[in-house]
């Protein structure tokens, strides 16, 4: 049953509200003082405070203050013998659910106290609700990267220093970003997120600063832009190394300036914006082939954080494995299946070129096609059959790794995008020949949006039964 606390300095009310409300089975605690009831209100979990405005030690309007500071959810009723419309006017300004005049009119008392605690319910539900949806899962995992990631959040996340989080696809970058506006002062406004790679060149900017009536040849309406719809929050620019120079120029000016102006409009708009950026792209790399202004790229840079791949934190693997399991599972509504020790180790072998995207992705198929106990031969069968499985050395999982390599001529890169782009497209080629040259099927499969995936067809030159 709810739990309530009453501050009060006359005894006879107390009792009086005490009594009341323990014979409709509320758990009551009261208190005469303020000063005494904001300590218990910071060590106990209350549903209610019933709390008189006019008392000795402290003011019930300070308590209303304080108690909302430590516990922002927490229903106030506020009670007087001295009650005025100004008092109460001025309470419900400091927050209080309501307020009611000395002495209380049983009813009154009674339906007060069930639409504040009916609230205070709603209020916690809508709190669940909202981390649902917003996307925003733990960061798995207990090898130093990631916890220097997580050390690193927790530091910047409430400044309002931008951002540019780096790492290859599928390595959760943009989970790096949602925990940035999470922890952030930001947290109750939007974050709007932006794939760069997935826009035509030609509409990104209409996408990013939106657009006035009649400003292209589909402009049948005014449009509101990202950067316009983040104000006040924090707006995610994922794989910014593909955005197009003139989208470059136009957002480097909204950093500098904070303000912005619609395709084909004239008026400045301000804009309050905090921007975090992301990539797969080396972008000092891209600056020296002249595709990524090194101005802007300062401008994002102030926090550097790189995710690193799956390979080089194969250790995280049974953890996320397990979590992965357990939410698929209850997705499924399907009793949590386990993975045998053998069946990790096999796992861990693997050679991850999809990191924790492609992990999730072979666990939720797993799920499908084995029994209760995932094996080593499940994961063989299943996970990724083009994949060569080698079973670990206890020695150290560097060994895994080579074992896991494909035989490649390492000799004929010359450096390391090179190679990335080797395996980048000999994998894209796999999954399309897998998947009969079906782009919606393969970009599902790998995880990508489908005009991502024509795009990199088109970068690697790749054709169907070459």
């Amino acid at each position: 049953m709810a739990k309530i606390l009453i501050i009060d300095d006359e005894r006879a009310i107390r009792n009086t509200l005490r009594e009341i409300l323990e014979y409709e089975d509320y758990t009551v605690e009261d208190i005469d003082n303020g000063i005494d009831g904001l300590q218990l209100i910071e060590k106990k979990d209350y549903d209610l405070v019933l709390c008189d405005i006019k008392m000795n030690r402290m003011d019930g309007m300070e308590v209303l203050t304080e108690g909302l500071a430590l516990k922002p959810d927490l229903p106030f009723i506020m009670i007087s013998g001295h009650g005025t419309v100004e008092t109460a006017v001025e309470a419900s300004k400091k927050g209080a659910f309501d307020f009611i005049s000395k002495p209380p009119d049983l009813n009154r008392l009674l339906i007060t106290v069930r639409n504040a605690l009916d609230r205070g319910s709603l209020v916690t539900e809508a709190k669940v609700l909202k981390r649902k949806v917003s996307k925003v899962r733990p960061i798995l995992g207990e090898s130093q990267s990631i916890l220097k990631i997580k050390e690193t959040i927790d530091r910047v996340a409430p400044t309002e220093a931008r951002v540019l989080v780096t790492g290859a696809n599928g390595s959760g970058k943009e989970l790096v970003a949602r925990w940035l506006h999470e922890k952030s002062n930001r947290h109750n406004a939007p974050l709007i997120e932006v794939n760069c790679a997935a826009i035509p060149s030609e509409l990104i900017e209409s996408e990013l600063f939106g657009h006035e009536k009649g400003s292209f040849t589909s402009a049948v309406k005014q449009r509101i832009g990202k950067f316009e719809s983040a104000n006040g929050g924090t707006l995610f620019l994922d794989e910014i190394g593909d955005m197009s120079h003139s989208a470059q120029a136009k957002v480097l000016r909204a950093l500098q300036e904070n303000r912005i102006t619609r395709v084909g409009g004239e008026k400045e708009i301000e804009v309050d914006v905090r921007v975090v950026a992301a990539t797969n792209k080396d972008l000092l790399k891209e600056i020296e082939d002249g595709n990524f202004r090194m101005d802007l790229y300062h401008r994002l840079s102030v926090i550097l954080i790189h995710v690193p791949p799956l390979i080089e934190r194969r250790d995280d693997i049974p953890l996320l494995a397990n979590s992965f399991l357990e939410e698929i599972c209850n997705e499924y509504g399907m009793p949590t299946k386990r993975i045998s020790e053998a069946g990790l180790e096999a796992l861990k072998a693997l050679p991850w070129t999809g990191n924790i995207r492609e992990l999730r992705n072979m666990i939720e198929r797993l799920i499908i096609l084995s029994d209760k106990v995932i094996t080593d031969a499940d994961v063989r069968s299943f996970a990724n059959p083009s994949a060569p499985v080698t079973a670990l050395p206890a020695s150290t999982a560097a060994a895994a790794e080579t074992a896991a390599a494909p035989k490649t001529n390492f000799e004929q890169f010359k450096n390391f995008q090179e190679y990335k782009d080797f395996a980048e497209r000999e994998y894209i080629k796999f999954k399309l020949e897998k998947n009969n040259w079906n782009v919606s099927k393969t970009a599902d499969d790998i995880d990508i949006q489908r005009s991502h995936l024509y795009s990199k067809i088109e970068k690697f030159g790749l054709k169907r039964g070459e």
